[in-house]
């Protein structure tokens, strides 16, 4: 039996089911693989939050990707300054926002917070209210005065005329977060919603609000953004009801 044309049926077949797939892969699927990486620079406090934002913003815009980079707004400042390709920032305050007119289109103010007390699990040291940080022996951690939540606790000290000498001052407000957890402070100043994250590892003593500072979180996006559309498209929905809806669920206030 002569099997050669079989064997060259086989050959052509496998070689044209070859140089079809690619083709097919393109025409059908090739809009899956273009996605939009949008950079979003957003300040310490949204780690979380907007963690669970993005999963909901990417179901909803299955051509988008969001990628997060989370500092003190003062370095995501810096970072903007410098030039570093972004689409779209987000502060823990207003005047950082303010300072970067020029890199940015019209700032949308998103959320709010309020300042509380991180003490370590059970309150040890039994804090109950901001003079208690100026006891002897208290050792207390406060964010830096440039980053937005030091600026928040300076105010709010300074206007109780209660003198604090804190044992570090940190980059952002996460770190002086985690010096309470891990120990290194008997208490530091935080958001709200930054305690709300380890209930089991730190306790939040309230801040009355005769006492308090708003904090406001303006998005905005950036004037250099590959992306401009995409970029306004995330900072608008940050406003939508959904968006509000998840904000509330991790303690931000109405903006």
């Amino acid at each position: 039996m002569n099997r050669a044309p079989t064997v060259r049926r086989a050959a052509t077949a496998a070689l044209a089911a070859a140089l079809l797939t690619p083709l097919g892969a393109c025409a059908g699927g090739g809009s899956s693989t273009r996605r939009t990486e949008l950079t979003v620079l957003a300040a310490s406090s949204l780690t979380d939050v907007f963690e669970a934002a993005a999963a909901v913003y990417e179901k909803e815009h299955p051509g988008t990707k969001l990628t997060f980079s989370f500092a003190g707004s003062q370095e995501l400042a810096a970072q903007v300054e410098q030039g570093a390709p972004a689409d779209a920032l987000v502060t823990a305050d207003l005047k950082t926002m303010d300072g970067l007119r020029g890199e940015t289109g019209k700032p949308v103010v998103i959320a709010g917070n309020r300042l509380v007390i991180a003490t370590g699990e059970g309150n040890p040291k039994h804090i109950e209210n901001l003079r208690d940080l100026a006891a002897p022996g208290a050792k207390v951690v406060l964010a830096a005065a440039e980053v937005p939540v030091g600026r928040y606790s300076k105010q709010v000290l300074d206007a109780q005329r209660i003198d604090v000498d804190p044992v570090s001052l940190e980059p952002n407000v996460r770190a002086v977060l985690s010096k309470v957890e891990l120990g290194e402070a008997d208490a530091g100043i935080v958001y709200a919603t930054d305690a709300a994250t380890v209930p089991e590892k730190c306790d939040a003593v309230e801040i009355p609000d005769r006492e308090n500072a708003v904090a406001s979180y303006p998005a905005a996006t950036l004037r250099d953004s590959r992306h401009a559309d995409e970029a306004a498209g995330f900072v608008s929905w940050l406003k939508s009801p959904e968006a509000q809806k998840i904000l509330r669920g991790a303690g931000f206030r109405k903006p």
